[in-house]
This record gives structure tokens, C-alpha cells and sequence, in this order.
């Protein structure tokens, strides 16, 4: 009997690829850098099912030139590389791996908080460079000075999952916490998170931390920009975990140039990687990662492990536990029908 072709543009840690292999004819992409747009068009074109990261473009010429495509197993949260609109029109499932990295990425939008807040990495600079051993003083009441991080004013944008987990991480430090959704959440849960409702202009006004947590939309594109930075305060900081495209990083890199705002934090860019002579890269009182929101043992592996029971569920004619577009069931059934 013949078995679908899954395509899986990147190794997955843990054994999800293994358990795939039981039900799948898999190819994994074993490169560290994904495959070219030409070839994972190529090879999506005989492909009954893709397994796919962000970086990944699933675009509408893909999916059309793709007639045996059933599925695209995303191996994240978001779907932004992926035309959901188009793939629903042709029948074609697309799954992601949702709040299996809320716990994780909240713990690195704490890091970015308090390596910014606390000088972390340019403290860490000082004893490596040897500029701390060439002043011959070990402690003076002026060196490195910082911010505290207890008692602050943490805005979040975004209380989804992400945004939630970092909120209860908040309390621990005393916080008073705001928060911007585009629908306010009901009382009895703000009151349960500790959490005050704001428009946004205000939200960045009164924060003394701005930590971003929405998908990236026609909506939130560029929603940081020239304006909202101007209406921070010059001592308040802005963390981005979610996407880069959400902040106008020119802005960004002149604000924190110019003094708009005191630093910045941030794990997400609209090019990724980062070119070195970007100007963020050469921005000062910046803390930058690169992608890591998500990038612990666990949730990777968690990760992995969804995608393989998405593409197992469907192989079995089940609806994916993660589906994206839920309408195209009505479209057509869960399942390969192969020859």
C-alpha cells in the first residue's frame, strides 16, 4: 500500500521524525540553512504533506503547483509564511504548535527585561574585556548603575498566552501591571492576573517596560513606530519577543540613539539573521538574542512532537488537534486518499 510523502524542511529534535516514519515516506531537509524557495517548490510538488519553520514561504504559487498537497505541519505558533486563505480554497490543512512555548518564551522576555534593566551583558563585557581589572577598583558607588526592576510599571501588548505567562511573572516583582488587547478581557479575568486595562497610547505612556506579545498582522505591522516610541517615557525600555515587523526598527535604532527611550531588548528582527551593520546591532543599551523565544530542550522537543501528532491524526482521517483554518473541513475530509 502505498504510504504519503511528507517533506520536512528541517531536522526536529526528540523522536517525532522516527514516529512519522511508521506512517510516512519521510525526507527531511538536513542542511542548517532551509531550502531554497526553488527547491522546496520542487519538492512540495510531489509531496502529500509538508512539515514547515516560519522562514519556510508557502505562498500561493507553491500550493497551486502542489496537486497531491493534503497538509503543511508548522513547527511553530505563528503562520505568517504560510497563504492560509489560498491553502483553505485548495482543501489543504495547515496546522501550528500553539501554547507549548508560552512558558518558555516568557522566561526569555524576563531575561531581556532584566539584562537590560541591570546592564547584563555590557556588566559581563566590562570582566571579559579586561576594563573592569584596568580601573583597579573593584566597587565604586557610581559604576554600572541600572535600574531597579521591583515595583515598576510593566506594559503588555498582547495578553494571549505569552503576554499572560509574563503578567503572572510580573507579580513576583511587585509590579503594577497594564495590558493593551484589541478586545479588553473580562473583569474576572484581569482581576485573577492583576492586570489593569489601557488603550495603547496610554499603555506607553505610563510603562516604565513595554514588552510586545501579538502576532504579526495587517494590523500589527509596524504598530511601534516613530509616535509610540515618542510617547515612552525617555527611562522606559521595549522588549520584543513576538515579530520584528510588528516594531519600525529605523525608529527603534534612532530612539534608543537619540535617547527617546532608555534601551531595548529584543529576540526578534524583520530580517533574520541580523546583518552586523544593521543599526540596531550598532544600537546602544540594547540587548539582543537571536530567536531563542522558544529555545529550550523541552519546548523544542514539545514542539516537534505536535507537529508529528498533527500529521499522524490526519493520516488516520482525524482533524489535526492544531488546526489553523478550521473551515477547511467543509472543504474537504482529513485524510490521503492515494492510489
Amino acid at each position: 500500500m502505498a504510504r504519503p510523502r511528507l517533506f520536512i524542511t528541517r531536522t526536529l529534535p526528540g523522536d517525532a521524525i522516527d514516529r512519522l516514519r511508521r506512517v510516512y515516506d519521510v525526507e527531511v531537509w538536513e542542511d542548517y540553512a532551509p531550502p531554497p524557495y526553488s527547491v522546496l517548490e520542487s519538492k512540495a510538488r510531489d509531496a502529500d504533506a509538508l512539515g514547515t519553520l516560519l522562514t519556510d514561504r508557502i505562498d500561493c504559487r507553491l500550493i497551486e503547483s502542489s496537486p497531491r498537497l493534503r497538509i503543511v505541519a508548522q513547527y511553530a505558533v505563528g503562520y505568517d509564511n504560510i497563504d492560509v486563505e489560498c491553502a483553505t480554497r485548495h482543501g489543504v490543512y495547515v496546522t501550528n504548535t500553539p501554547g507549548v512555548l508560552a512558558d518558555a518564551t516568557a522566561d526569555l522576555t524576563w531575561a531581556l527585561i532584566l539584562a537590560v534593566m541591570r546592564r547584563i551583558v555590557e556588566a559581563d563585557r566590562e570582566v571579559r574585556s579586561g576594563a573592569w581589572h584596568a580601573k583597579g577598583v573593584g566597587w565604586h558607588p557610581t559604576y554600572m548603575l541600572g535600574m531597579e526592576v521591583t515595583g515598576k510599571t510593566l506594559g503588555i501588548i498582547g495578553l494571549g498566552r505569552i503576554g499572560r505567562e509574563v503578567a503572572r511573572r510580573a507579580r513576583g516583582f511587585k509590579m503594577r501591571i497594564l495590558y493593551h488587547n484589541r478586545r479588553r478581557l473580562p473583569r474576572e479575568v484581569e482581576e485573577e492576573l492583576g492586570v489593569e486595562y489601557r488603550s495603547l497610547e496610554d499603555l506607553l505612556r505610563e510603562s516604565d517596560i513595554v514588552s510586545i506579545h501579538v502576532p504579526l498582522t495587517s494590523e500589527t505591522r509596524g504598530m511601534i513606530g516613530e509616535r509610540e516610541l515618542r510617547m515612552m517615557k525617555p527611562t522606559a525600555i521595549l522588549v520584543n519577543t513576538a515579530r520584528g515587523a510588528v516594531v519600525d526598527e529605523e525608529a527603534l535604532a534612532r530612539a534608543l540613539r537619540e535617547g527617546w527611550i532608555a534601551g531595548a531588548g529584543l529576540d526578534v528582527f524583520t530580517q533574520e539573521p541580523l546583518p552586523p551593520d544593521h543599526p540596531l546591532a550598532r544600537a546602544p543599551n540594547t540587548v539582543l538574542a537571536p530567536h531563542i523565544g522558544s529555545a529550550t530542550i523541552e519546548t523544542r522537543t514539545r514542539m516537534a512532537d505536535m507537529v508529528a501528532e498533527n500529521l499522524l491524526a490526519f493520516a488516520r482521517g482525524e482533524v489535526p488537534p492544531n488546526l489553523v483554518n478550521r473551515e477547511v473541513v467543509e472543504i474537504r475530509p482529513p485524510g490521503f486518499q492515494l492510489e
